[in-house]
């Protein structure tokens, strides 16, 4: 079904200060160690801002991470307000074929609850030990790792314990998480194209890999905010919002209160307590951030390992833009073209081999010592020399597959093939080729640097990859399938 869009408003007509919003793009723009991807500002329900960095584009799905956990929850939500699960079951009883083998009584008085607000006892991440136990069936692994402390009394961020709790929701209603939410949340939501990573197939994965626009975050949130009401129509009930989105579990870990980050302030049902409000929120600074009080949702997307330097800039400068009243407004002009035109910065490099262009065309290069483990796969490059007026090309090589770019250094070329990738890079020196690859359905990017004296490449990514496998793996798992379908 087509998206009715979202209500847009100017900022200033919903009380909120275009300046605020300024500088908050001057602070993410400016800070080393963030790279934004986008941005959706709601306030009282319409959009007030919202942009996307090029090469990223509104209409791209985008690597959600941890913020899938939010959809997680919001499908068990469904699952018991229809019936299907009680929060107060223990968890096995979901899973008889495991009934005789997991003895442990701790295991056994997980109830769904605790696993839904990560208080399943454990004391630490358990996907390791869960997949050495069974890694074909990570519930039954899970299970089978003794708790440390009774359930229900302390808290740890535990995929499996997430990953249970959507095989429960799976389980008990015969469909995939995406399957079972499309007529409940993302079709009445007007949310469209979603892609979900599945492990074993038909299973989605829960804990992370869903796919998805900045628009279905933006949605999510403001459908919390809405107390689980959409156009009108209640979908969940008011009981669940709430105990979603309170704390269930402390996260503080004895730490004072004025000293608390935002990952100290409690965690709800796969939601996170905050300074302010709650929020869901996947690595590299995926957010979906409502704040009641204020009336507002932010959505986010980006590359970053300082996600709490991102929610500080929030703090500093989004929440005080956000006032009672109308505003004037002689700002928001201003800031709707410079929203328009947000941009990640190209490579700065010439477009051409400053010397010796004849060393270039169709040199070869060999990983780097070292390169292999840090890089995935990447086993090759090479370099294509310009032919009827196209440009340099670059040709990586990766086992049997090949992945050819064209190189753009004061720009970004996207290659919307197999893997959407954008790439951008040049010649910093005669010896040297420097490249950037962005894979435009993650939050991820790579740095090649080619070496002409000794024929190696090196590599970098700014943000690593939590998902192991191949460079092709770095795209919306639909994709993977639909191309099976069409061979």
């Amino acid at each position: 079904m087509s998206a009715r869009p979202l209500p847009v408003s100017t900022p200033a007509a919903q009380g909120v200060d275009a300046a605020g919003v300024h500088a908050f793009l001057d602070g993410v723009e400016a800070a080393p160690d963030i790279e934004p991807h986008s941005l959706m500002l709601l306030r009282h329900g319409h959009v007030v801002a919202s942009g996307w960095w090029a090469p990223y584009a509104p209409d791209r799905l985008h690597l959600l991470y941890s913020l899938s956990k939010s959809f997680t929850s919001t499908a068990a939500g469904f699952a018991v307000a229809e019936g299907l699960v009680r929060l107060d079951d223990p968890v096995i009883s979901y899973f008889p074929e495991f009934e005789a083998e997991i003895t442990d009584p701790r295991s056994r008085a997980m109830l769904v609850r605790h696993v839904a607000s990560m208080a399943s006892g454990h004391l630490g991440e358990t996907f390791e030990a869960a997949a050495r136990l069974d890694r074909e069936e990570i519930v039954r692994g899970f299970l089978l790792v003794p708790p440390d402390r009774e359930p229900g009394t302390v808290f740890a961020y535990n995929q499996p314990a997430t990953y249970t709790l959507a095989s429960i929701v799976q389980r008990v209603t015969g469909r995939s998480l995406t399957e079972y939410l499309r007529p409940r949340l993302l079709d009445p939501l007007g949310i469209g194209e979603t892609a979900w990573l599945q492990r074993p197939p038909g299973r989605d994965l829960g804990f992370s890999g869903l796919h998805a626009a900045t628009d279905a975050v933006a949605r999510l949130g403001q459908f919390y905010l809405q107390d689980g009401v959409w156009d009108g129509e209640r979908l969940l009930p008011s009981w669940w919002i709430k105990e979603a989105t309170r704390e269930q579990i402390p996260t503080a870990d004895g730490t004072p209160a004025g000293a608390r980050s935002d990952w100290q302030r409690g965690y709800g049902f796969q939601f996170w307590m905050g300074r302010h409000g709650y929020r869901g929120d996947g690595a590299f600074g995926q957010f979906c951030v409502v704040l009641p009080e204020q009336d507002v949702v932010i959505a986010t997307t980006a590359a970053t390992e300082d996600m709490q330097g991102l929610l500080d800039l929030m703090w500093r400068h989004l929440l005080p833009a956000f006032g009672s009243a109308p505003l004037p407004g002689t700002e928001d002009e201003g800031l709707r073209r410079r929203l328009a035109g947000l941009a990640l910065p190209p490579v700065e490099a010439s477009p051409e081999p400053p010397a010796a262009g004849d060393a270039w065309a169709g040199a070869v290069f060999a990983p780097r010592d070292g390169v292999c483990a840090e890089q995935r796969t990447l086993t090759g490059v090479e370099v294509v020399a310009p032919a009827d007026g196209d440009g340099w090309r670059v040709s990586l090589t990766e086992g049997d597959e090949r992945h050819e770019l064209r190189l753009a250094p004061a720009e970004w070329t996207v290659e919307d093939g197999p893997i959407p990738m954008a790439v951008s890079g040049g010649w910093t020196d005669p010896d040297t080729l420097r490249f950037d690859v962005v894979f435009l359905e993650t939050p991820h990017r790579l740095t090649v640097s080619c070496a002409l004296p000794d024929g190696t490449f090196g590599v970098r990514w700014h943000t690593t990859p939590l998902h192991r496998g191949p460079l092709r793996s770095l795209r919306a798992p639909g994709r993977e399938r639909e191309q099976a379908r069409q061979r």
